[in-house]
């Protein structure tokens, strides 16, 4: 069996490694990869965006199955672009991917069917949002609505940083097309949790919860990054409230899709803040998150390759999830001056030394002359699973630590919030994708 992941980060290792741990042994190949990748697919030159060079090799390789990993694909159409060849891929339609490459029209999507979220209004010029604006209390939401790779959401805590955010989008144009229509929103308090489940058009199957970090400092401060690190499962989250999240939010958004035409297949990606009045939606993606996927995969026990060909075929409800009565914790570190500039080429050192039972996805590494060195703004995402994740978490920082290149610097505080004597950190529903 030939399988093909398109994308180039950690999650995209992730994925690789856990489609290599199949019984059908398949052959992996990879576009573009990275350093980590290479020593477990073969690389493909082409970029993530590239979907008709990929499209036309996939054909010629004849390639079986296909996971994309980056949503800037998806929501061009290489799930459309793939079933033209008659090509299996595990991933929405360009239609399906609107879910997040719009959040205007995903927010519309939820008022429509019920499904419970933030009160939002759309605006499309600026004297629309000011208007707007002025029936939202503090602190406020202000999101551009298209992808923007992490950066386009605000949390103004002073109506002048809401005006600033929507002089930036709607005047100034800093995010181009994504920020021609803006969603203003309520910004909702409590428990943030991610919950991606698999989904085939009909049937939807949760994957265990996970936390992730969005700012780059720790204690929450700093900018929205792409994500600093991870965990899984939170411990708080009881079956029960599992059970509503899937009667409450998923089933109804499979269905919702379903009934405007987009049925969906892939991963569903809802992003969530646990209020005093039960879950709501933050967001929705339309693939698995990262860092999240380094923290649920490691606990997948069951084949992935068999769950991504029975979400192609529509046929999800024959594959029962198993999971790994276990915690894993990861912490990427980043370059120098991530989230804003930073340099690349640097030599990594001290991956050798880390210990065979952590995990070190690749992110943004490349290999020069046989060193293997930095190539983007998150670099490595570091995880362990052990028992319980406390112990998790101290193996992943053990082996972080023992890894090194000029301006390395990560947060020291992931899951830390669940092994002291501290009230929850309240979100701010402030996402970063």
């Amino acid at each position: 069996m030939r399988i093909l992941v398109v994308g180039a980060g950690a999650r995209e290792h992730a994925l690789l490694w856990k489609l290599a741990q199949s019984p059908l042994r398949p052959q992996l190949y990879c576009a573009p990869g990275n350093a980590g990748t290479a020593a477990l697919a073969e690389t493909v030159p082409l970029a993530a965006e590239d979907i008709d060079g990929l499209a036309r090799w996939a054909a010629e390789q004849a390639i079986d199955l296909t996971l994309v990993g980056p949503e800037a694909p998806l929501a061009a159409g290489i799930a459309d672009a793939f079933a033209a060849r008659g090509l299996a891929l595990f991933g929405p339609t360009r239609a399906a991917a609107t879910i997040e490459a719009s959040k205007a029209w995903a927010k519309t999507l939820m008022q429509r069917h019920g499904i419970p979220t933030a009160r939002a209004v759309v605006a499309d010029d600026l004297a629309a949002a000011r208007r707007a604006l002025d029936t939202f209390g503090l602190p406020v939401v202000i999101k551009a609505d298209g992808l923007a790779a992490g950066k386009g959401v605000t949390v103004a805590t002073t109506r002048a940083e809401a005006e600033a955010a929507l002089v930036a989008c709607l005047v100034d144009r800093v995010f181009g097309a994504a920020g021609e229509r803006v969603v203003i929103e309520e910004c909702l308090q409590g428990r943030e949790l991610s919950v991606l489940a698999f989904a085939d058009g009909q049937t939807v199957r949760p994957l265990v919860p996970a936390c992730d970090y969005k700012r780059v400092g720790d204690g929450d401060t700093g900018p929205n990054t792409g994500g600093m690190g991870a965990y899984a499962p939170p411990p708080w989250v009881t079956p029960a409230m599992q059970a509503r999240i899937e009667r409450e939010i998923l089933a109804p958004a499979l269905a919702a899709l379903a009934a405007a035409g987009r049925p969906y297949r892939g991963v569903l990606y809802a992003g969530l803040m646990l209020t005093r009045d039960g879950p709501k939606v933050l967001e929705f993606n339309c693939r698995f998150g990262d860092p999240e996927a380094q923290v649920v995969l490691p606990l997948l026990a069951t084949d992935l390759v068999e769950i991504a060909q029975a979400v192609v075929a529509g046929r999800l409800h024959e594959v029962p999830l198993a999971w790994t009565p276990a915690a894993c914790c990861a912490v990427v570190l980043a370059s120098g001056g991530y989230p804003g500039p930073f340099r690349t080429g640097l030599p990594i050192s001290g991956l050798e030394t880390v210990p065979p039972d952590v995990l070190v996805f690749h992110a943004g590494t490349r290999r020069v002359d046989g060193q293997v060195v930095t190539a983007g703004g998150r670099v490595l995402t570091v995880a362990a699973v052990a028992p319980a994740l406390a112990e998790a978490r101290a193996r992943a920082y053990a082996a972080a630590e023992r890894i090194r290149f000029e301006g390395c610097h990560y947060r020291r505080d992931i899951a830390l919030r669940e092994l002291v004597e501290q009230p929850l950190a309240e979100g701010s529903g402030a996402e970063s994708r």
